[in-house]
């Protein structure tokens, strides 16, 4: 680009290109506003880039698309008069201004590092007040935990390979969470359920309406209700029973309500308060979107991304949310004092709190200087944006408009009428409960509700006739119930998240990304219908290999203590490089205990037999997923299995081998799917097919319209034992490789064929 025009003007480098649009618009023709497309440098990706022995000195190369980028920039950073970093409000984007830094070799004094939790102007300009250095603590933390990362995976990977099979990999956030699921499987198989009985009671008072249900409290002196704790893995779970183990135990119940009247022990009335929930976090935003929306970790945060980065809003491109990756549930004074006037024009006096919520942080390690997931001007309203928005766009700022328009709302207040009887007029015996509660102040609840906030819900929960103690009360109706003990719930995607949050492992940013890579390894599936996670038998046999050798890394509170060890170094207490050292020398000593007691684990037997020679199948795994194969190693009889271990089958097709003249049928492989010969393995005639499912000639390389970036030569579509991808055809001078999706390639092998079906 040309730098005639430079001179004079200030240079502002931020991460995205959406950004850079946002925020040229609203600083104007005094600056030039660049993206850095996120990070520039990273460890290299063909070797570990980690000096162990000289303190762990890392070793950066520039990343493919920030070379020629650089090319750019250094003119821009050497003509402008300033020079700003504006990349995000942590330690990824503080990480990030540093290596701009370093890679454009900007002077000290050269460079003011700003950073802003919302895009708008207000914020944008209010930023170049507080302009700063980068914070080479943070920049610390960042660093230890790539280098962390780093060691781990690149020691562990090829343990797995040699001890388990070849392509695997471990992580250390990732290893711990797939545990989580792996024990979870266990809990639930070992779970022994139990049965048992519940007992209600309808009375009427004569003359009195209306009816009304009440259950058994106490029974013979004793609590009726019995809660068993069962210690797991990651948390206690607790499950309530009842002492009526068998329906026979609710014979002399029955017969004492039947026998005579039941009287009124006890009536106690109160107002309760229930205060609204804090704005959203990123581990909240993520458990109310899966919840409320059915939108995974990864597509909530691709959406908060576009509403943070900006939308184009009558002519004006605007940021409509806060910075996504928080664990803070600070906001701002300025924004409740509009939000305070908004709620008392809205919805009147009565529902603006005394004083300004706050709201205190639980979760570990939080970084307070942060603010909440909220909206960037409460004027905004989801109804107003919505003809500017995508529908998940909508539905996502929806969500977190009201959720914190709530938080900022007085408390919900309730009327609640507790009444105990006596059965049978016998209070030594038997007592019975019921609860009634009406709403007598909706407060936050006339804008946001959860499932758990809906009184009807509440077991026992009626609508009262006036009582008094003593009140005679005449039997109505006996409802008896059987129930069964449930063993504790497969995990969701907003379950994981808040078991992670819980236990400190992890941190905002890394949530979304951690699930998406064990979901890609393999190690967890989505159950089809419900979304639950599942550890696949890979997922369990890689964490049972690991936690036997490897106790630190795959326990929960370790996990959580690095994280408070970087914290640490963040904050300016520990030295990145006595961390790394503290973590090392014992990992490295497991390390070579696994490498000498680690044992490839025996394929499992199963009852399946081979479909070429009869004899009995093995349950194997690689990092492509299970599958079946023949106990003869002679034999090549394969199944290959679903991530819920059934059958893979092979779909039938019209077409017949031109070979051997067998139905052709569709199989699915390494690659995807593809047409085979239903004879294999006596005729390997295979083809590959269009999205249609169509049969596509095989003639090599197919060449395509994209230009390579680099020389502008054709690139071409070929493939590896990992899929396929676009290489440039002035290959081996040209190196470059694009990876391209599933309707990518079947849309250019779809043009393909049908230029070759008109010539």
């Amino acid at each position: 680009m040309a730098t005639t025009n430079v001179k004079g003007k200030k240079l502002v480098i931020v991460e995205s290109p959406t950004k850079q649009k946002t925020i040229s618009k609203i600083l104007g023709s005094d600056y030039i506003v660049r993206s850095s497309f996120g990070h520039v440098r990273d460890l290299p990706s063909k070797d570990i880039g980690v000096d162990i022995d000289h303190n762990f000195t890392p070793t950066y190369v520039a990343v493919e698309r920030a070379k020629k980028l650089i090319k750019e920039l250094e003119p821009l950073a050497k003509n402008a008069s300033e020079i700003y970093l504006a990349t995000d409000p942590d330690r990824e984007g503080e990480a990030i201004a540093w290596h701009l830094v370093e890679l454009l070799k900007i002077p000290q004094d050269r460079y003011q590092r700003i950073y802003f939790h919302e895009i708008t102007p207000s914020a944008i300009k209010e930023s170049f007040s507080h302009a700063r250095k980068i914070d080479l603590n943070l920049v610390d933390a960042q660093q230890a935990r790539r280098i962390l990362d780093r060691i781990v995976g690149y020691k562990l990977s090829p343990l797995l390979w040699k001890k388990i099979t070849s392509g695997l990999s471990a992580g250390r956030v990732q290893s711990v969470a797939v545990r989580l699921l792996a024990e979870r499987a266990k809990e639930i198989a070992d779970f022994k359920e139990q049965e048992y009985w519940t007992l209600n009671a309808q009375f009427e008072k004569p003359g009195a309406a209306p009816q009304f249900w009440a259950r058994v409290l106490k029974w013979e002196g004793k609590n009726v209700e019995q809660t068993t704790t069962y210690h797991l893995f990651a948390e206690d779970y607790k499950v309530k029973t009842t002492v009526f183990n068998k329906p026979e135990t609710l014979a002399p119940v029955s017969a004492l309500l039947r026998k005579a009247p039941s009287t009124v022990l006890k009536v106690e009335k109160k107002a309760v308060k229930q205060k609204p929930k804090p704005p959203f976090i990123t581990s909240s935003m993520q458990q109310d979107a899966y919840n409320k929306l059915g939108f995974s970790s990864q597509k909530t945060m691709m959406t908060a991304q576009s509403l943070y980065e900006g939308i184009a809003i009558s002519g004006q491109t605007v940021g409509l949310i806060t910075y996504m990756r928080t664990d803070s549930f600070n906001v701002s004074k300025l924004l409740q004092e509009q939000t305070k006037k908004f709620i008392a024009a809205k919805y009147g006096e009565d529902f603006v709190p005394a004083k300004p919520p706050v709201y205190k942080s639980k979760v570990m390690g939080a970084q307070e200087a942060h603010e909440a997931i909220h909206p960037t001007d409460v004027n905004r309203t989801p109804q107003a944006m919505k003809p500017y928005l995508t529908a998940d766009q909508y539905k996502l700022y929806e969500l977190i408009w009201l959720r914190f328009v709530a938080s900022q709302m007085a408390d919900a207040v309730f009327n609640t009428v507790t009444i105990d009887i006596a059965g049978g007029g016998d209070e030594k015996q038997c007592v019975l409960r019921a609860t009634g509660r009406t709403v007598k102040f909706p407060g936050y609840l006339s804008i946001y509700k959860d499932d758990e906030d809906d009184s009807d819900k509440e077991e026992g929960s009626a609508l009262l006739p006036v009582l008094a103690e003593g009140d005679q009360l005449n039997l109505v109706e006996l409802a008896s119930k059987d129930h069964k003990t449930t063993p504790p719930p497969c995990y969701n995607e907003a379950s994981l998240i808040k078991t992670l949050e819980k236990h400190g492992i992890g941190r905002p940013s890394t949530y979304a990304p951690t699930i998406k890579t064990i979901l890609d390894r393999k190690y967890i599936a989505r159950q089809p219908k419900s979304n639950k996670l599942i550890a696949t038998e890979l997922g369990i046999t890689v964490t049972e290999s690991l936690k036997g050798f490897f106790k630190e890394i795959m326990d929960l509170s370790y996990t959580a203590g690095v994280e408070e060890q970087l914290d640490k170094v963040a904050e300016g207490n520990e030295g990145w490089v006595s961390l790394l050292n503290g973590f090392y020398d014992n990992f490295k000593k497991e390390l070579d205990e696994a490498d000498k007691g680690m044992q490839r684990p025996a394929a499992k037997e199963t009852d399946e037999k081979c479909p070429i020679c009869g004899k009995m199948m093995l349950l194997k795994h690689s990092r492509f997923g299970q599958y079946l194969v023949c106990s003869d190693s002679t034999c090549k009889g394969k199944i290959n299995l679903t991530s819920e271990g059934q059958k893979v089958q092979p779909e039938a097709t019209n077409e017949v081998c031109d070979k051997c003249g067998a139905p052709m049928v569709i199989r699915t492989g390494r690659r995807g799917k593809f047409m085979a010969c239903s004879a294999y393995p006596k005729c390997k005639n295979t083809y590959s097919i269009d999205a249609e499912g169509h049969k596509v000639a095989s003639t090599g390389p197919i060449v395509t319209s994209v230009l390579c970036e680099k020389c502008g030569k054709p690139m071409v579509l070929r493939s590896s034992k990992r899929g396929y991808f676009l290489g440039c055809s002035g290959y081996p001078k040209c190196k470059t490789i694009v990876n391209i999706s599933d309707e990518e390639i079947a849309k250019i092998k779809a043009e393909h064929e049908k230029k070759n079906s008109a010539q």
